[in-house]
This record gives C-alpha cells, sequence and structure tokens, in this order.
C-alpha cells in the first residue's frame, strides 16, 4: 500500500510518501510544496493543486491520508488552510484516489501511543519508525510522514476514517 500524507496548509504543505506492508513503513518520497505569500491567493491554490498533482501523477498512491484542521485563533488563516485543504482532497478526488483523515490526537495516538504528546515526541517517533537518520524539515514534513504513518497504522479499520 502506497499513501500520500499530507500536513494541510498554504504557505507550506507537508507531503509525504509512504509504503506500508503490514506493519513496516518505508519512507520512499517527503518534502513541502511552498508558495509565496506576496502571491495572489488563486495563484498559491493553482501551484498546490498542480504540484500536489505531480506528486500523485509520479508515485501513484492508493490512499491519501490528510490531518484534520483544528480551530485556529486567526481566523482569516483558517480559512485560507481550508481553502487549500479542499485544493488538496480535489486533486486527490480527481485522481481517483480515497481520502482520509485523522484528528491531531489520533496521529499522536497513532504514532507516539500518547494522544497528548508533544510535536518533539512525534518527530523523533517519525524518524525511529522510517529509520531516517533526521528529523525531516520544516515540522510540516515530520507532520505529513506522521499521518501517512498513522494511516498504515489504520489500515484494518480505515474506512471509519474515510472522509464524508
Amino acid at each position: 500500500m502506497i499513501i500520500l500524507g499530507i500536513d494541510p496548509g498554504i504557505a507550506i504543505v507537508g507531503y509525504a510518501i509512504v509504503e506500508c506492508k503490514g506493519n513496516k513503513y518505508k519512507s520512499i518520497d517527503y518534502g513541502a510544496i511552498t508558495t509565496d505569500s506576496k502571491m495572489l491567493f488563486p495563484d498559491r491554490l493553482k501551484i498546490v493543486y498542480d504540484q500536489l498533482n505531480n506528486i500523485i501523477n509520479t508515485y501513484n498512491p492508493d490512499d491519501l491520508a490528510i490531518e484534520e484542521l483544528f480551530f485556529n485563533k486567526n481566523v482569516r488563516t483558517a480559512i485560507k488552510v481550508g481553502q487549500a485543504r479542499g485544493v488538496e482532497i480535489l486533486a486527490a478526488v480527481n485522481n481517483n484516489i480515497s481520502v482520509y483523515e485523522y484528528t491531531p490526537l489520533q496521529i499522536k495516538q497513532a504514532v507516539v501511543g500518547y494522544g497528548r504528546a508533544d510535536k518533539y515526541q512525534v518527530q523523533e517517533m517519525v524518524k525511529f519508525l522510517l529509520n531516517l537518520k533526521e528529523v525531516p524539515k520544516p515540522d510540516d514534513v515530520a507532520d505529513a510522514l506522521a499521518v501517512a504513518i498513522t494511516h498504515g497504522s489504520s489500515l484494518k479499520f480505515k474506512e471509519n476514517f474515510r472522509m464524508k
């Protein structure tokens, strides 16, 4: 199973391609899609959509796993990230890829074993589980890897997390 993990955003979209076989994970590729805040917002959305399509066409993932948004104090930012998340989901749907979503609590529970783990603990477990030499940067990339691992650990009951 090839999983595309996404940490949604507009300035930085973390992405991860992870292969899951049983309870073993292999990182195939990971990185960040970035957009310039000086660009027009619709142009930034297009960059995210186009680059995500390129990633999908390159790796042909079976599923997309994306982090649910939690309410941000800055409503304007939350709305923009929500719009970008919609574009990220659209890229998957337009490529006939099923979409699954996980809360930050579920991701921490799956990766660390503790739903209130801090960012450092999650990053270190991502590094350990994928046998990486260092924690991926920026944080959004490590988060995308964590989302992919979470989906991999949930495959037996993944339909509970299918986006409705």
